[in-house]
C-alpha cells in the first residue's frame, strides 16, 4: 500500500467444507441498480456478490481482481464497490491484492459495502462513501451440521476468520481490536457519515458520483437471488441452494437430491416461508421463461 499499513490477511482455507457465506439480510438490502456514474481511468467494478456468483455467471472473484490489477503495471486505481458481500476466503484474497498494489487505491462505496465487501474496502488508501450507502460489518456467517464435536470445531475456525477481520478493522480506525469485536457482534450497518465518523471511510462522495442503472439486474438475477436469500434463511447451505435453483432452471427432477428432503416440503420450512417460497419460484420462472438460453 501506498499510505496505509495494514495486516495482511489469512486468505488460505482451512476447512474445504466450511463456507462462510454472505447474510441474508445484506443480500435483501442490496440494490444492483446503483452504479457510479462515470468510469475513471484504470476502474474497477465490485457490483456483485464476492466470490462466484451463480446467478451471473461471473461474480467478483480474486483471479478477475488480480488479472485487473496486472494490467495496470502499479498504476493508481479506483476501486467501485456496490456488494452484499459473500464468499469470506475470496475477500480476503482481494484484500490482499489491493493492499499489496503499488499504485493508490481510491475506493468508492457507492452503494452498499457488506460483509466481504466492507473488509475490501478497508484496502483503500482512501475511502470514500455516498451520504446514502452503507458499510455493514459483522462476524463469520455459515451454516454447519454435525455432532457437538464438529461444531466445536467449526465455532473456533469462526473465532480466527473473526479475530483477523477484527484486525484489519482495527488497523483502518485505529481503535483497539475489542472495539471491534462488539461492533461485529452487533452486526453493525453504517451510513455514509457514521462510517467517516467511525474511521471507516475518510470522506463522502460528491452527491452526482452514482447513478441507478435499472439494466443492471435481469429478471431472473433478481428472482433468482430472493430464492436464494429464502432458502438460506431455512438453513440451507449454498452448494444445495445453487443445486436447487439449477435445476429449477433446467427443468431437472428431483432437485433436492437423491435421500435429501424436498426444499418445499412442509415439515422442513415453516408454511409462512413455504408461502413466499412458491411466490419466489412463480417469479423466477416466469423471468427464466423471457431469458433466452434459460
Amino acid at each position: 500500500m501506498t499510505i496505509k499499513t495494514l495486516p495482511a490477511a489469512p486468505a488460505a482455507r482451512p476447512r474445504v467444507d466450511v463456507s462462510c457465506d454472505m447474510l441474508p439480510l445484506a443480500l435483501e438490502r442490496w440494490n444492483p441498480e446503483i452504479r457510479a456514474a462515470a468510469d475513471e481511468e484504470n476502474t474497477i467494478s465490485i457490483y456483485d456478490p464476492i466470490g462466484y456468483d451463480f446467478w451471473t455467471g461471473e461474480g467478483v472473484t480474486a483471479k478477475r481482481i488480480s488479472a485487473a490489477l496486472r494490467s495496470m503495471n502499479g498504476a493508481d486505481v479506483t476501486v467501485n464497490i456496490n456488494s452484499p458481500g459473500g464468499d469470506v476466503f475470496e475477500g480476503l484474497a482481494i484484500y490482499n491484492l489491493l493492499r499489496e498494489h503499488k499504485g493508490k487505491v481510491t475506493v468508492k462505496v457507492l452503494g452498499l459495502a457488506a460483509s466481504a465487501a466492507s473488509f475490501i474496502a478497508m484496502a483503500g488508501d482512501d475511502v470514500q462513501i455516498a451520504r446514502a450507502g452503507f458499510l455493514m460489518i459483522h462476524n463469520a456467517w455459515t451454516i454447519v451440521g454435525g455432532n457437538r464435536n464438529d461444531i466445536r470445531e467449526v465455532a473456533d475456525f469462526l473465532e480466527q476468520i473473526d479475530i483477523a477481520l477484527a484486525d484489519i478493522y482495527a488497523a483502518r480506525t485505529g481503535d483497539p481490536t475489542e472495539a471491534m469485536q462488539k461492533l461485529m457482534d452487533a452486526e453493525t450497518w453504517m451510513a455514509g457519515s457514521v462510517a467517516i465518523e467511525e474511521g471507516f471511510a475518510d470522506q463522502l462522495l460528491p452527491s452526482d458520483a452514482t447513478k441507478r442503472d435499472p439494466k443492471a439486474g435481469s429478471p431472473q438475477q433478481v428472482a433468482a437471488r430472493r430464492l436464494d436469500v429464502i432458502l438460506a434463511k431455512q438453513g440451507m447451505p449454498r452448494t444445495e441452494r445453487r443445486s436447487l435453483i439449477q435445476d429449477i432452471k433446467t427443468g431437472t427432477p428431483g432437485a433436492a437430491g437423491p435421500g435429501k428432503p424436498s426444499a418445499t416440503e412442509p415439515q422442513a420450512i415453516p408454511a409462512e416461508a413455504i408461502a413466499e417460497l412458491e411466490r419466489a419460484l412463480a417469479q423466477f420462472k416466469a423471468a427464466a421463461s423471457i431469458v433466452p438460453g434459460a
